[in-house]
């Protein structure tokens, strides 16, 4: 086998994109599922037409039984689809013939009245359906395990870190329940847009005609005025998907919605990716992701394991919103059908699928098993001599001494603290300003990080009240879609 021959028999394994390899996603998304979902479009139209008369029932189950992935030739499609700049010609070429070794008559009804994009779109609709069903499952499990972080650390003070720096006090359960609040709203928009991803009808041109003029012909008395709308209905009910309010050849809303949909999936469980990441780096520590035989090994340097789990997870946020750009672009969608912006959403939106859950299925790990190091994190808390309760004492100065001096105080206070390595408190305790603070005996008190949480835990509470009410949830520890 020659260089280019080797390369040519090779399928897409996923080297370049760990983050997906091997995911459930993967084989929901590639070719032979996307070749199998348009062959249960087309099985599905038939059947649609037989339900309504306009199509013998016997023919319909013929080609049903037909419409397996396996007894076409996946390459051999791909080829031929150069010629035709879409995959469903050769397919429907394929599955006749296949048809026809059966019943010749029933071939006669294969793609009957129907276009490429009808078949194909429909296809794409259930890839989709199929695969934001194992994110939503994905996400449910990622959303229950920060819901658990969040419980357990309610209470865990931490420091809050703006533009990179201490900023004042946190607590880890906060910090969960943002995750928290991130993947809910993931879990919701993905869910919304699921239920809605419809089947595409409307032949050549959006007017349904092909599938009206043989329905007359086929059967006139089953053919009457409202024929385009009732073959709709019962495509979508044998599909499962959505009944759309128009033919959308052009109206590329549903792809444009699924697109925004991946981007914050990937988008939010990337803020929880990030944060992994910087609250891992050696000098901070305060979390890890969970170890396993070989995870996070470095080619190099075996002291390491390093936060893979994170690193994956962020690799997809960063590629679904520039692929979701090019989806969105493809809006701008000429005449009744477009030449080149229809054909340039496939591969943006099957990578979309497969990097939005690869990244969910791999959140799952990272969230269930990410280990919290709560001694750290005081241990971190208490770096700044208590400088990060600055904002406190400045509250409890101002009334002595007014807002603008008790924080020139402050500042000062700060700066000598910081070049003498020495608390906050034992410096403000010299300074004539804080003498009330002194003299009341709050002074230490008021400089305790842990003591300064704000309205952490109840914000906490709160979150975990909506999440454990979310509609679907029957039960502690039990879990169901959106």
């Amino acid at each position: 086998m020659t260089f280019p021959d080797f390369l040519e028999a090779q399928p897409d394994a996923g080297l370049l994109s760990p983050v997906r390899a091997g995911t459930p996603v993967e084989a929901a998304v590639g070719d032979l599922a996307w070749l199998q979902a348009m062959l249960d479009a087309e099985a599905a139209l038939v059947r649609a037409q037989a339900r309504l008369g306009t199509v013998p029932a016997g023919a319909a189950e013929t080609i049903r039984r037909a419409a397996r992935a396996e007894l076409l030739d996946l390459r051999a499609l791909a080829l031929a689809a150069r010629e035709t700049a879409n995959p469903v010609v050769g397919l429907v070429r394929a599955l006749t013939a296949v048809v026809a070794r059966e019943d010749r008559a029933a071939a006669e009804y294969v793609h009957r009245g129907s276009t490429s994009q009808d078949i194909f779109d429909t296809g794409a609709m259930l890839v989709a359906h199929r695969a934001t069903g194992l994110i939503l499952a994905d996400l449910a499990r990622v959303a229950d395990a920060l819901a658990g972080l969040a419980e357990r650390h309610r209470d865990t003070p931490m420091a809050g870190r703006t533009l990179a720096l201490h900023a004042v006090p946190t607590t880890f359960g906060l910090k969960a329940a943002g995750w928290l609040r991130l993947v809910r709203d993931a879990l919701e928009r993905i869910a919304a847009v699921r239920e809605r991803l419809p089947v595409s009808l409307g032949g050549a041109a959006g007017t349904l005609a092909g599938y009206l003029e043989y329905a007359r012909l086929d059967a006139p008395e089953a053919a009457g005025d409202d024929y385009a709308a009732r073959l709709t209905e019962a495509f979508a009910r044998e599909t499962g998907l959505a009944g759309p309010p128009l033919p959308w050849h052009t109206v590329r809303t549903p792809v444009a919605d699924l697109a925004s949909a991946l981007a914050f999936t990937t988008g939010a469980l990337g803020k929880m990716a990030v944060d992994v990441q910087t609250l891992s780096r050696t000098e901070i520590a305060e979390v890890a992701e969970p170890t396993a035989a070989g995870r996070g090994a470095s080619s190099a340097m075996p002291h390491k394991q390093n936060p893979v789990l994170a690193v994956l997870v962020r690799s997809a946020a960063l590629q679904v919103p520039a692929l979701s750009a090019g989806l969105l672009q493809c809006l701008l969608a000429e005449d009744e059908r477009s030449g080149g912006g229809w054909q340039a959403e496939w591969l943006l939106l099957r990578e979309c699928l497969r990097l939005a859950g690869g990244a969910a299925h791999t959140a799952v790990a990272l969230a269930e098993g990410l280990r919290v190091d709560e001694a750290r994190m005081a241990r971190n808390l208490g770096l700044t001599g208590s400088q990060v309760v600055s904002e406190r004492l400045a509250a409890h100065l101002a009334p002595v001494l007014g807002k603008a001096a008790a924080k020139e105080l402050l500042t000062l206070a700060s700066a000598r603290a910081t070049a003498e390595a020495r608390p906050l408190d034992e410096v403000l305790a010299e300074l004539p300003g804080a003498a009330h603070l002194r003299e009341r005996g709050t002074l230490k008190e008021l400089c305790d990080p842990a003591g300064y949480p704000g309205a952490g835990g109840e914000l906490v509470d709160a979150a975990l009240s909506e999440w454990r009410r979310r509609p679907g949830r029957s039960g502690a520890g039990t879990d169901q879609l959106p």
